[in-house]
């Protein structure tokens, strides 16, 4: 049945992020799928909550409370995989992330801790996963980038230059980990987390928002982590290198921030 090349049955996943939001939704599905599934973030009791629910799928799950905007706790990840589940398939770099800031106000410090966040973090754990997944045999890594990545907006410089960044690292690491690891991102719109609690609790600018997305409606976390299921599955097993848009169709930010012209 064509549904059978969705299952990950006794694969492991590694999944960044995954306290709440995009990673939580991610790696519940992937368990749902059939995976056991590292879930990585700062916060423990956030990540015990998506622990339990992956264990009432069948699925068991391993927590690991770390600071992922140090690169070599990220990379460590890939060992946590291994010493637990005895192998590792799947991982998910989605832990990212910049606050938006004008170019005038944006430091190159604040440029390259942004790059270091969405970029050198995943970086880190992909090149510490490869050698497990090819003793695996085979397997697919995730990036998690974003539409800020491909228009342009004012105040999300350093956001979409990290992301846009994340992007094209995912074809050129596609490249090169080709033909048993895949590599592809997603690159996700408006979607109701924790980062646009505000928006989706003021209703008159999640209307304005909604009016200006094609689909008129901002995503669901569950709308990206399908997606991901597709990428990391025998599904998408002819997929690597690309940048799939989960985005409600934008072709431009659906929300500006205001910013005014330089006086």
């Amino acid at each position: 049945m064509i549904l059978d090349r969705f299952r990950l049955t006794d694969q492991v996943a590694v999944v960044t992020g995954a306290g709440r939001g995009i990673g939580a939704a991610t790696a519940l599905a992937l368990a749902e799928a059939g995976a056991d599934v590292v879930l990585a973030a700062r916060t423990r009791d956030q990540l015990d909550t998506v622990a339990e629910r992956i264990g009432e799928t069948g699925r068991k799950a391993h927590v690991v409370a770390t600071d992922l905007a140090e690169p070599a706790n990220a990379a460590a990840l890939a060992d946590a995989a291994v010493e637990t589940f005895g192998r590792l398939d799947v991982v998910v770099n989605n832990v990212g992330g910049t606050l938006p800031c004008p170019l005038a106000d944006t430091s190159t410090e604040f440029l390259e801790e942004a790059f270091r966040f969405n970029v050198s973090t995943a970086h880190a754990l992909t090149r510490a996963a490869v050698p497990a997944i090819l003793r695996a045999g085979a397997g697919s890594i995730v990036n998690i980038s974003s539409v800020m990545g491909r228009v342009s907006g004012r105040g999300f410089l350093a956001y979409g230059t990290a992301k846009g960044a994340l992007a094209h690292y995912t074809r050129l690491a596609a490249a090169d980990l080709a033909p048993r690891i895949r590599v592809n991102a997603v690159a996700v719109g408006s979607v109701a987390t924790s980062a646009l609690e505000v928006v989706v609790n003021n209703p008159e600018l999640k209307q304005r928002m909604e009016a200006a997305t094609p689909l008129r409606r901002i995503g669901e976390p569950e709308d990206v982590a399908a997606t991901i299921l597709y990428l990391c599955s025998r599904a998408g097993g002819y997929v690597t290198g690309k940048v799939l848009e989960v985005d409600g169709g934008q072709q431009a930010p659906n929300l500006e921030l205001g910013l005014p012209d330089l006086a």
